[in-house]
C-alpha cells in the first residue's frame, strides 16, 4: 500500500476544535469559580470559528483524505454546520441552569466540544474503524456528562445504566464490524461496497444485523430504547438538551455512511429490519408517551416516535429519501432544542420544571414564552404551517414514491394518535390556572435564543424549499 501524504486541509474544523477543546482544559485549570465564564466564551468562539472553517472548505465535490477513512462531501459539511449550532443554542441555554446549580465549570464545555469531535469523525467517517472512534468519543463523552452532578443519585443512576447499557450496544457495533470485516477483508467504505457481491452472504447478514443492532441504540430505536427516557430524566436538563439534539444528527450520518455508502447492494436486507424498527419506535413511542407525567419522559418518547419517521426516509434507498431523512434530522433537532430549553427556562434554583403541571398556566405568567412553547409543540405535532409539518410530509412522500403506501398510513395513524400529548401541553399552558405565580427571569442571551429558537421553527415552516434544497443538494452530489 503506497503511502500518501494526508490532505490536512480537509479536516481543518476537527483539527480547530481538538486543539481549542485542549487549550479550554488547559485554561480552566488557572480559572477561579467567578471567571469561569471565559470557558463558555472560549466554547462559543470554538463553535463559531469551526463553522467559518468547514463554510470555507465547502464543497459540492466528494473528497477523500488519511487513506480512504476520512470523506468531505455536502452531507457532511450541512451535518457539521447543524452540529455546531445546536451545540451553540446548548451553551446559551446551559449557562444559568449550570450556574444555578454550582455546576458551571469548564468540564462541561470541554466535554462538549469533545462530544462534538467525536459527532463530526462520525459524520465524515469513510471507514468503520474511523466510524467507531468517532462514535466512542461521542460516548464517553455524554457517560461524564451524565454523571456531571455527583451529589444527585438520579444522575448517578442514569449514567450507570447509559454506559452499561452503551458498552453493550458497542460491543455488538464491534462485532458487526469484524465479520463485515472478515468476510469483505477492507474497513473501507466503498471497499465493502465493492465486495458486498462476492462475500460470504450468511456471515454478510450477521454482520448487518449486528451493526444494525448497535446502530439502532444510538438512535434510541424500540426495542433498544428503554436507556432513553431513564437518562433523559435522570440526567441534569442541560445535559439532556446535549444528550437530545447534536447527538441525533450525528447517529443519522452513521446510519446512511454503514447502510448507503457501504452496504447500498444489501438493501433488500436491511429495508426489512429498519421497517420493524420504524414501525415499532413509532408505535411505542406515541402511545407510552400519553402516559407520561413528566415532561422529560414525555420528550425521551417523542424523540424514540421521531427516530421512527427518520428511519422512514432512509429504508426507501432512494435519494429523495436519504435527503428527506436528512431534512427530519435537522428539523428534529431545532425542535428538541426549543423544547428542552423551555424547560430550563422555566426552572430554578432547586426546581426543575420538568413536569407537566408546572406548565399549567404559563399564558397568564409570560403570553409571549407560552406562545414559544406552542409554536414547538404544533410543529412537534406535524401540524401545517410549522415546520415539523413539511419534515413528515417529506418522509411520507419519499415513502409512497417507494411503493409503500400502507408504511405511509402506518406513519399517519401514529402521527395523529401523537397529537394528542402535544396539545395536552398547550391546554395546560392556556386553558389551566397556573400552579406558582412567580415571574419569569431570564438573561437577555437566554431570551433572545428562545425567541429565535423558536421562530426558526415557525419561519423556516413558512419557507421551507431553501433548507430542503440543501439537504436535497447534499445527496444529489453523492
Amino acid at each position: 500500500m503506497n503511502f500518501e501524504m494526508p490532505n490536512f486541509l480537509l479536516a481543518l474544523p476537527e483539527i480547530f476544535v481538538l486543539g481549542m477543546a485542549c487549550v479550554l482544559l488547559l485554561i480552566d485549570l488557572f480559572l477561579k469559580d467567578q471567571d469561569r465564564y471565559l470557558s463558555y466564551l472560549l466554547s462559543l468562539l470554538t463553535l463559531v470559528l469551526a463553522a467559518v472553517l468547514t463554510l470555507h472548505g465547502y464543497s459540492d465535490e466528494r473528497l477523500t483524505t488519511f487513506n480512504g477513512a476520512y470523506v468531505a462531501d455536502g452531507m457532511s459539511h450541512v451535518l457539521k454546520l447543524g452540529v455546531y449550532f445546536a451545540v451553540f443554542v446548548v451553551f446559551v441555554y446551559a449557562k444559568d441552569y449550570l450556574r444555578e446549580r454550582s455546576m458551571f465549570k469548564g468540564e462541561f464545555y470541554t466535554l462538549g466540544l469533545f462530544g462534538m469531535l467525536g459527532m463530526m469523525i462520525m459524520i465524515s467517517a469513510h471507514s468503520l474503524l474511523t466510524l467507531y472512534l468517532g462514535l466512542e468519543l461521542l460516548s464517553l463523552s455524554l457517560y461524564a456528562m451524565v454523571a456531571m452532578q455527583r451529589d444527585s443519585a438520579r444522575a448517578s443512576e442514569a449514567a450507570m445504566k447509559y454506559f452499561v447499557l452503551g458498552a453493550i450496544a458497542s460491543g455488538m457495533l464491534l462485532y458487526g464490524m469484524s465479520m463485515i470485516y472478515g468476510v469483505t477483508g477492507t474497513l473501507d467504505l466503498d471497499g465493502i461496497a465493492s465486495r458486498t457481491a462476492t462475500a460470504d452472504p450468511i456471515l454478510l447478514a450477521f454482520g448487518l444485523v449486528f451493526l444494525l443492532v448497535g446502530t439502532a441504540f444510538k438512535l434510541g430505536a424500540v426495542p433498544f430504547h428503554m436507556w432513553v427516557p431513564d437518562v433523559y430524566h435522570g440526567a441534569p436538563t442541560a445535559v439532556t438538551l446535549y444528550i437530545g439534539s447534536a447527538p441525533k444528527i450525528a447517529a443519522f450520518a452513521m446510519l446512511v455512511r454503514l447502510l448507503v455508502d457501504g452496504l447500498i447492494d444489501l438493501h433488500d436486507q436491511w429495508q426489512g429490519i429498519l421497517i420493524i424498527l420504524a414501525v415499532l419506535s413509532m408505535a411505542i413511542g406515541n402511545i407510552v408517551a400519553i402516559a407520561q407525567t413528566n415532561l422529560k419522559r414525555m420528550l425521551a418518547y417523542s424523540t424514540i416516535s421521531h427516530v421512527g419517521f427518520l428511519i422512514l426516509g432512509i429504508l426507501t434507498g432512494t435519494q429523495s429519501g436519504f435527503s428527506a431523512s436528512m431534512f427530519y434530522a435537522l428539523t428534529y433537532v431545532l425542535m428538541a432544542l426549543g423544547g428542552f430549553g423551555m424547560i430550563i427556562l422555566l426552572s430554578r434554583r432547586g426546581f426543575e420544571a420538568d413536569r407537566l403541571d408546572d406548565f399549567k398556566g404559563l399564558n397568564k405568567r409570560s403570553a409571549w414564552y407560552a406562545f414559544m412553547m406552542l409554536i414547538l409543540m404544533f410543529s412537534m405535532a406535524g401540524i401545517p404551517p410549522f415546520l415539523g409539518f413539511w419534515a413528515k410530509l417529506a418522509v411520507l412522500e419519499a415513502v409512497v414514491a417507494a411503493d409503500m403506501l400502507w408504511l405511509a398510513v402506518v406513519g399517519v395513524v401514529f402521527s395523529i394518535i401523537g397529537v394528542f400529548y402535544y396539545l395536552r401541553i398547550i391546554k395546560l399552558m392556556y386553558f389551566d390556572e397556573p400552579t406558582s405565580e412567580e415571574e419569569l427571569e431570564c438573561s437577555a442571551d437566554m431570551r433572545l435564543m428562545i425567541s429565535t429558537n423558536s421562530l426558526m421553527v415557525l419561519g423556516i415552516g413558512l419557507f421551507p424549499g431553501a433548507l430542503m434544497a440543501v439537504c436535497a443538494a447534499a445527496f444529489s452530489a453523492t
